[in-house]
């Protein structure tokens, strides 16, 4: 069976956390190449002015309020999609945001706002989206997970789990989904110039911006590949620290980051990306 490429004709295309960033900039590249696109995300006048934007493009953006931690949100979203837009042909769940983690300050509160909109999120998303997709014997979904998931990193201990996570649950879906003519795949950026990056507290190398971010995933979600990575210049170098015994990566990877060992001693900056 050939993996299914869902194409403009094929039905709608579903972005979740599509106010800013590269959710934001996906949306309108695909509705620039002809696809209808329902966004997601609970800035309903982000979304508007989204929609506004694409107004003149060959394809079109459909606006869909919705917070990806309410469940029962996603499940009427998806219907929504299916009953009064057409067939969900591809679903990107890409909603996330980033809370810098200080070990010195811990709060738990950080990890369950990090989990229920990063990991649950995406399942609260994936399973009606899969449910329906299932039904026609074919769709496409694309997980949006990180760069960052490969290694862990300063102040990412929240960000980062989730995002490994992210990457075992595509790996993992894949056996079964294939079967069913549901193809996944996994999309794993580096940094891009987006409010989720600016809460990292270290320097950011291979800055990208959102709008070539969308360029690398709109041409990966038409390939063959599993995994849509991208600037390979820093994914790859990651791939590679993961490899090295453990007393030779958090050297590399504190000069990488160029981190002081010491302590903060304060809590960092909270960062929320607002296309949660």
């Amino acid at each position: 069976m050939r993996d299914f490429i869902a194409r403009p004709e094929h039905g709608v295309v579903w972005i979740s956390g599509a106010s800013s960033g590269i959710g934001r900039a996906l949306a309108l590249k695909l509705a620039e190449e002809g696809y209808k696109v329902a966004v997601t995300a609970r800035n309903h006048e982000k979304l508007v002015d989204l929609q506004a934007e694409a107004a003149g493009l060959s394809g079109s953006i459909i606006v869909l309020d919705g917070d990806v931690t309410n469940a029962s949100d996603m499940e009427h979203t998806v219907a929504a999609i299916e009953y009064q837009h057409g067939t969900l042909a591809m679903a990107v769940l890409n909603a996330g945001i980033n809370v810098p983690i200080d070990g010195a300050h811990l709060n738990r509160d950080d990890f369950e706002r990090s989990f229920a909109v990063n990991l649950s999120g995406v399942v609260n998303c994936l399973v009606p989206a899969v449910r329906h997709m299932r039904m026609k014997g074919q769709g496409q979904v694309a997980i949006v997970s990180s760069a960052t998931a490969f290694a862990g990193l300063p102040t990412s201990a929240a960000y980062g789990a989730t995002k490994a996570a992210l990457i075992n649950m595509a790996e993992s879906l894949k056996f079964d989904l294939d079967k069913l003519g549901i193809r996944v795949q996994l999309i794993t950026p580096g940094f891009v110039d987006t409010e989720a990056t600016k809460g990292n507290q270290f320097p950011t190398r291979n800055l990208i911006s959102a709008q070539v971010a969308a360029d690398e995933i709109a041409a990966g979600l038409k390939s063959s590949a599993f995994e849509i990575s991208f600037p390979k210049s820093l994914t790859f170098k990651l791939k590679l620290l993961r490899l090295l015994p453990y007393n030779l990566y958090f050297h590399a990877i504190s000069r990488y980051t160029a981190r002081n060992s010491t302590p903060a001693k304060t809590p960092p900056r909270t960062a929320a990306h607002p296309a949660e």
